[in-house]
């Protein structure tokens, strides 16, 4: 995809909004979560895995939000991974989301952070997910930079993905790349 808009729209500027990096760290936390519980009951630990089935929403809200039940589950679980306390660590330290109000600078500090922090964790699913945020860094500051809610982008999206199915049929790229220009071009 990345190659195909290189070629056809070398002007492009790529953005990413907030929700999918919030879900990338959900998927990941949930990973964990999951090959935690998993190797809980293949070692037959039961206090183990029973522990784990109350973490799943608790690592996924922010630790001054937690209430007293799912504190206790995520204290529950901090010995349960051999690599160190696993959920709690990438719990405590938050996603990486970008908040629109951030100055640029500020943002590129944190997220800067955050890929430090997360790819010397040892915790495989979240070593890969920075790896991938690495990647997209480029794309999520200049979200930042034009300040785009996730709203207008999700409209362009969807105009985008509706001008695709519009053009159905079309022998050539050029001709969709013309209509997608035409709905979503500047006003």
């Amino acid at each position: 995809m990345d190659s195909c808009v290189k070629e056809r729209c070398p002007n492009a500027e790529r953005v990413l909004d907030g929700f999918h990096i919030v879900s990338w760290m959900t998927d990941a936390l949930d990973k964990v979560r999951r090959r935690l519980w998993n190797d809980a009951r293949r070692n037959g630990d039961e206090q183990a895995a029973k522990r784990m089935r109350g973490v799943k929403y608790a690592v996924l809200k922010n630790p001054d939000d937690l209430t007293g039940k799912q504190n206790a589950a995520l204290d529950g679980v901090r010995n349960t991974d051999p690599k160190g306390p696993a959920l709690p660590r990438v719990a405590a330290q938050g996603t990486p989301a970008h908040p629109a109000q951030t100055p640029l600078d500020q943002a590129r500090g944190k997220l800067d952070h955050w890929i430090f922090w997360a790819s010397r964790s040892r915790i495989p699913e979240i070593v890969e997910l920075s790896q991938k945020i690495r990647r997209r860094c480029p794309d999520i500051l200049r979200t930042i930079e034009l300040g785009w809610p996730n709203a207008r982008l999700e409209a362009f999206n969807n105009r985008i993905k509706v001008t695709i199915r519009m053009a159905f049929g079309f022998h050539h790229v050029d001709d969709l790349i013309s209509l997608v220009m035409l709905r979503c071009g500047g006003r």
